[in-house]
């Protein structure tokens, strides 16, 4: 019975054979290529490192004897170890993917020892290409189906953690920051550019923290003139002035026992500044109209978007107030800064906005996810969200069954070009007059691979080379 082609495209695996008959080697691939399989072929020991060195295999196939390199037949003084060392680098390089020793009749006793190492399994010489193909269409199933397990770990962990999606490794580190500070009740400042997900750090901070059955209280501090946020601050008392009807508690102490965040704390006015210092070295507050001190014991959190070592230097924020609410930085890169968790983050949001209208998670196109990626993103995490709210809503509109395709990315987003977009340094990014093409294609090729997250066939498919073009210039250009 024939595999249907859906079935076929699910299983596609990508597959290293490392033989050093090439005609045998050809054999098998082909073989492999009918269920859709994508397969890359090495002749030697040397050639093979190479390949899990650069490369990203979900099945890796080794003759147990053959000669280190590639380019002569028989077998090599070393050559019963040749299948073993591929098989402990694979482990060590490739650790998610499953491995396959190819033996004669008599290596079969070595093969099994292989089992010890970590060999998936092992077929004898001559091959019957049913059963290869087989052996192999069930290691491809079990990779596929660690990979769903660790998705679905990886929704669970997000969600778990304020819906954080931390693939790129300035990412990770922040996370790990946070779960170092939370514990203590050391004042932790967030800083970084609109949209890229302040508050959610600062959820996370509190979710973290001793104080997590306690409220967290968020309040803006940015467009309040000084009387409205005092009052919002530390409350007031009836008859404080006209209007004032009744008593009313202000943030800090409603926040009392749990975690309060000031988003914009960079837009408080000196006059208030000197006001919430005193709070925060004394642990009170005075509500507008009284003389009453009140405790309030909460942990603070603040962010901002400016620089607020500059504004200290200028004059327009205190130092005293900085240093003190500096206890703990967090500082969150912009979306540009980190485009390898640009996919990550549509894949989460395809979802969560999908189960909101009650649908089926969409695929997403390679091609959708480069548009994306390539986009600058001036509004950050959070304009990316509405953009991937707006393609599913589209995209439902138009198909009860949709594949999200270049055609459904909004236009802006399509035809902006990046390189027009300042970069952290205040210098552009276009600034590409008199940069030679091979600085550019390195860029390029390097950016697409992160991208991808290593995978070598897909990068290439993205660039529009061949996949041995792009080894070759990843050799030439000394990438890693």
């Amino acid at each position: 019975m024939s595999t249907p082609e859906s079935e076929k495209r699910d299983l596609a695996a990508q597959v290293l054979i490392v033989e050093d008959e090439a005609e045998h080697a050809e054999v098998m691939a082909e073989a492999l290529r009918k269920p859709g399989h994508v397969c890359a072929i090495v002749h030697g020991v040397d050639q093979a490192m190479e390949e899990l060195r650069h490369g990203s295999f979900d099945v890796i196939i080794t003759d147990l004897r053959m000669p280190a390199s590639g380019g002569s037949h028989g077998v090599a003084p070393d050559g019963g170890d040749a299948g073993m060392k591929v098989l402990e680098t694979a482990r060590r390089l490739q650790p998610e993917a499953e491995t396959i020793m190819v033996t004669a009749h008599g290596d079969v006793g070595t093969a099994r020892a292989a089992f010890k190492l970590g060999a998936y399994d092992f077929i004898e010489k001559p091959l019957d290409l049913e059963v290869f193909r087989s052996l192999v269409n069930r290691a491809a199933e079990n990779v596929l189906m660690r990979h769903q397990s660790a998705g679905l770990n990886e929704l669970v962990q997000h969600d778990g953690f304020e819906g954080i999606v931390a693939g790129s490794e300035a990412m990770k580190k922040i996370i790990q920051t946070v779960r170092t500070v939370a514990p203590s009740n050391l004042p932790t400042l967030i800083t970084g550019e609109s949209g890229t997900g302040k508050e959610l750090i600062a959820q996370a901070v509190h979710r973290n923290s001793l104080r997590a059955s306690k409220r967290f209280v968020a309040f803006n501090c940015a467009g309040q003139s000084e009387s409205l946020l005092e009052d919002a601050l530390f409350g007031h008392v009836r008859g404080a002035f006209t209007g004032a009807d009744r008593d009313r508690e202000g943030v800090f102490e409603y926040a009392h026992g749990g975690s309060l965040f000031l988003d914009e704390i960079g837009d408080m006015p000196l006059a208030m500044q000197a006001k919430l210092l005193r709070v925060l070295e004394t642990g009170e507050v005075v509500r507008l109209g009284s003389n009453e001190t009140r405790r309030a014991d909460v942990r603070f959190v603040s962010a901002t978007n400016r620089d607020l070592k500059a504004m200290v230097a200028q004059g327009s924020f205190r130092g005293d107030l900085y240093f003190r609410i500096d206890g703990a930085h967090v500082h969150l890169p912009p979306l540009r800064e980190r485009r390898e968790d640009i996919p990550r983050i549509v894949r989460h949001a395809l979802a969560r906005f999908s189960a909101q209208l009650s649908k089926p998670v969409p695929p997403i196109t390679d091609a959708a996810l480069m548009r994306l990626a390539a986009y600058d993103w001036p509004g950050n995490v959070r304009q990316l969200l509405n953009v991937v709210n707006r393609m599913v809503v589209t995209a439902f509109g138009a198909s009860s069954n949709p594949t999200l395709d270049a055609a459904h990315v909004p236009d802006e987003i399509a035809t902006s070009d990046p390189i027009d977009t300042p970069d952290t340094g205040g210098s552009r990014v276009g600034s590409l007059a008199g940069t030679t093409l091979d600085v550019l294609e390195k860029r390029a090729i390097r950016e697409t691979l992160r991208l991808t997250g290593g995978n070598r066939e897909q990068a290439a498919k993205l660039l529009g080379i061949g996949e041995r073009t792009l080894y070759r210039k990843l050799k030439d250009y000394g990438l890693r």
